[in-house]
């Protein structure tokens, strides 16, 4: 099977319960790395972001709870959608998915399908 977490044009980045970097897929390295940089691949997820940002992360760590929210960073809009994994039960780290998204894009409200 294709590995399409791989080529996907959405960064994913994914960390463990102590907030080690475990996975990132070739748009994460190309958005978080730059030219001759060493792999973020065991390294604190802590350590790239602001107090503020640690603590949100400690606090989705420990409730299970998700985390959306939209940002522009040179001129590019992005969603950023931070999501817990589990094993057995247990929050074992965070997914987060970078999705770039045009500036002004559609909204729409589905109605249910009546049977």
């Amino acid at each position: 099977m294709n590995d399409w977490k791989k080529t996907i044009p959405v960064a994913i980045t994914v960390c463990d319960k102590n907030g080690t970097i475990i996975e990132m897929n070739d748009k994460s390295r190309a958005t978080f790395l730059k030219p001759g940089d060493p792999d973020l691949i065991g390294h604190d997820l802590m350590q790239c972001h602001p107090p503020h940002a640690q603590q949100k992360i400690r606090q989705l760590l420990a409730t299970g709870t998700t985390n959306t929210y939209t940002i522009e960073k040179n001129g590019i809009h992005k969603l950023i959608h931070q999501a817990p994994w589990f094993q057995n039960g247990e929050v074992a780290g965070l997914v987060e998915l970078s999705i770039e998204i045009p500036a002004e894009m559609p909204h729409y409200i589905r109605t249910p399908n009546k049977k």
